[in-house]
């Protein structure tokens, strides 16, 4: 691999997911591993426009790999998305020779990538860390794996007293316009029903289901509604079930943040790992404006735009999975 680059830096911005600290681990050992001076930026793109940035070592990874969040916090910075504004952040990152830069986040942080490099040519490469699986381009994205398993459990716990009370529990997930958070926690669940952005909500359908399963007293329900569902989420949804079906002792339950935090899954700890090592080996290829992911276990590099504006589709087959393990 040929040097490109002398000195890199890395930053996580928007929405933390677990798995951030371990890609972060990553990039930075790989990064001096080759001989790469390595800074990091605090708070995403306002610490790059407020100069928080500092010299790296091996040691300021150490004993991360485990923590949830991310040890270079985040935040959003409107700021940023002025020219103006832009400017001024690249101007720090000049004033110390950086002349290359790798972003863990979602569709929000890679579009400031984008700009960024193509106002004044500095390499970036993305890392997919967001729990809602919502970027084109991979299999998998940093903190998914875990927040689906935290959803999983606080499922499995919600029906054990749903249970003991014959109740229907509503449960919302997160995950933004994507429905993969609900569909995989509500399959690994048993949920009764799954909504989700991606297939219309069909309440009639729902509460034609549900008085079915009255008839046959299966009184014990989890419907799993993801936040970006179509006819509102949760909250709605039980509205128009304590409407039409009263009898139903219908409870609502939030999952909310507690979706976002927690020591990553193994399987995050691994995806992350990978991604960041092949994050530097990207930049020294001279490869730039990339995002690295795994599609059928393979590295693979997608432009930025293209992650963004691609969105893959739910297979059919899953949504007839649902239908037919709920009847």
């Amino acid at each position: 691999m040929s040097n490109k680059v002398n000195k890199i830096a890395i930053l996580t911005s928007g929405g933390d997911s677990p798995g951030m600290n371990a890609a972060l681990r990553a990039v930075v050992r790989t990064g001096l591993y080759f001989g790469l001076e390595v800074y990091g930026i605090m708070r995403g793109y306002s610490g790059m426009m407020e100069d928080d940035i500092f010299q790296m070592d091996s040691r300021s990874v150490a004993n991360i790999i485990q923590r949830g969040g991310t040890i270079l916090k985040s935040a959003r910075c409107k700021e940023f998305y002025t020219p103006e504004g832009r400017a001024k952040a690249y101007a720090n990152l000049e004033r110390r020779g950086i002349d290359g830069l790798v972003v863990i986040g979602g569709d929000g942080s890679f579009t400031g990538a984008m700009k960024l490099q193509a106002e004044f040519g500095i390499p970036v490469i993305g890392l997919p860390g967001t729990i809602d699986k919502d970027l084109y381009g991979t299999d998998f994205t940093i903190g998914f794996d875990t927040a689906v398993n935290t959803a999983v459990e606080a499922i499995d716990k919600i029906r054990d007293t749903a249970d003991a009370h014959d109740r229907l529990f509503i449960v919302e997930v997160m995950g933004r316009h994507a429905g993969y958070i609900a569909l995989h926690s509500g399959i690994a669940t048993g949920a009764e029903t799954i909504l989700i952005p991606e297939a219309s909500t069909n309440m009639d359908d729902v509460i034609a289901s549900l008085s079915e399963k009255e008839k046959r007293k299966k009184l014990v329900n989890i419907i799993v509604v993801a936040e970006g569902d179509a006819f509102g989420g949760a909250n709605e949804v039980a509205k128009v079930i304590k409407e039409r079906l009263p009898k139903f002792d219908t409870k609502v339950s939030i999952l909310g943040h507690i979706q976002r935090g927690g020591s990553p899954t193994c399987s995050d700890r691994l995806i992350a790992s990978r991604m960041g090592y092949h994050a530097i080996e990207a930049l020294l290829a001279g490869k730039s404006n990339v995002m690295v992911g795994i599609v059928n276990n393979e590295m693979s590099y997608t432009p930025l735009e293209i992650a963004i504006r691609e969105k893959d589709v739910i297979d059919e087959d899953w949504l007839r999975i649902v239908k037919i393990l709920a009847s």
